[in-house]
Formats: C-alpha cells, sequence, structure tokens
C-alpha cells in the first residue's frame, strides 16, 4: 500500500469591493503549478477562497478536514506592502464590513470563545532571511487588519490547533498589483512585484517552511 504523500494547502481569495480583481487567484494557481515541479513527493492542494464572512472559514473548515495538510499558506493582497508581508498574528475581531455578497459579519469576533489573539507556526524568521538572500523585499507584521485576511488566517491557526494532525499555518501578504515587468533603475524601492518574482519568492516561502520539517 503507497505511503500518502504529505500535503501542501495553498489558499487565495477572489474579488471583494474594492479589488475587482484580486491577483492571489491567479497567483496561487501558478504557483501550485510551480510547487508541483519543485515537489513532487508533495501533494499540492490549490484554492481561491470567496471572500465571505461565513463561505470562506466554512470552505477552509471543509478542506482542512480533507486533506490533513502538513503547511496551510494562505495568501491575501494588501495596497499597502510592495513586497511579502508575512502575518505573525491573527486577531479574534472582525470590522462590521460588507463582503463580497454585501453582508456584514454576524459579530464582532471571529470565534466568540477563541482567545484574543493566535500566533502563526510559521518559521517567520527562517522566512525572513530566505526571502532577503534571495533579494525578495520582505517584512513582518503584526497586523493583519480586521477583514477576511485576518478571518481566515484565525480559522487557519484554530484549527491548527484542535485538529489531531497539527500543521504549520499562516498567512502572507501580497501586493494588490502584480508587474508585468522589472523595475527600471530610476524607479523607486516601493516597486511592486513582478509575477515572476511572486511565483518564486512564495516557492521559497514554501521551502522555509520545509526546511527541517519531518520528511
Amino acid at each position: 500500500m503507497a505511503i500518502p504523500r504529505p500535503t501542501i494547502l495553498l489558499t487565495g481569495f477572489g474579488a471583494f469591493p474594492g479589488v475587482g480583481s484580486n491577483v492571489t487567484a491567479d497567483l496561487i494557481p501558478q504557483l501550485a503549478a510551480a510547487a508541483r515541479g519543485r515537489y513532487p513527493g508533495h501533494e499540492i492542494i490549490s484554492e481561491v477562497l470567496p471572500v465571505e464572512w461565513s463561505r470562506a472559514p466554512s470552505t477552509l473548515e471543509a478542506l482542512l478536514a480533507r486533506v490533513s495538510p502538513r503547511l496551510a499558506l494562505h495568501f491575501g493582497v494588501s495596497h499597502h506592502v510592495s513586497g511579502f508581508q508575512v502575518e505573525l498574528i491573527g486577531r479574534n475581531v472582525r470590522e462590521s464590513r460588507r463582503d463580497a455578497t454585501g453582508k456584514l459579519p454576524d459579530g464582532a469576533h471571529v470565534m466568540p470563545a477563541g482567545p484574543p489573539i493566535l500566533a502563526a507556526t510559521l518559521p517567520a524568521e527562517r522566512i525572513l532571511s530566505r526571502l532577503s538572500r534571495a533579494g525578495f523585499p520582505c517584512c513582518a507584521s503584526n497586523n493583519a487588519g480586521t477583514y477576511l485576511c485576518n478571518a481566515l488566517m484565525y480559522h487557519s491557526l484554530a484549527a491548527a490547533r484542535e485538529l489531531p494532525t497539527p500543521f504549520l499555518s499562516g498567512f502572507i501578504h501580497v501586493p494588490a498589483a502584480l508587474s508585468a515587468s522589472p523595475c527600471t533603475a530610476k524607479e523607486t524601492r516601493a516597486c511592486r512585484l513582478t509575477w515572476t518574482a511572486a511565483v518564486a519568492g512564495s516557492l521559497e516561502i514554501i521551502a522555509a517552511c520545509l526546511d527541517g520539517a519531518p520528511a
């Protein structure tokens, strides 16, 4: 009987008010294809989640129960970053903001009985070091916002602590727009990532997470 391959779960998001085209909806399929080539010994599962207060966590919950990942790496967009932003903390808060269907959250907390914060389990220092060495702009953040990015991160971190098989979990913000071509010498350091760099850097994040993990 064949031994099941360890699973990596990659998620992005669809469109939502203010972001008519979410780059992670295109980035995640590209990253998944690249990861399958780089990690043939792993099962790569990818999903673009709806930006909806109820469906995003329920879809994630079903995925986690079905695939039992070793690593769950979630991606979202931010207008305030120019590179990879590794989120360190999920907060048990939800702002009263409409989702992609126009609905508001049914409460101020992601999980009413949950702790105020949950720490990401990704090896953040190793990720940032690896990205920096490879020349990708990156930083860490203690504030993933109060919208669906934070809510999904909190749900994933809670599941990583509650499911029978624990897994690494965390959230990465990338720029809300990616460049088609590299920056020129005249452009500032705030120049956005290219699509190629976004995929390559995300592969480095996966590598940092798997480094030292049990085979």
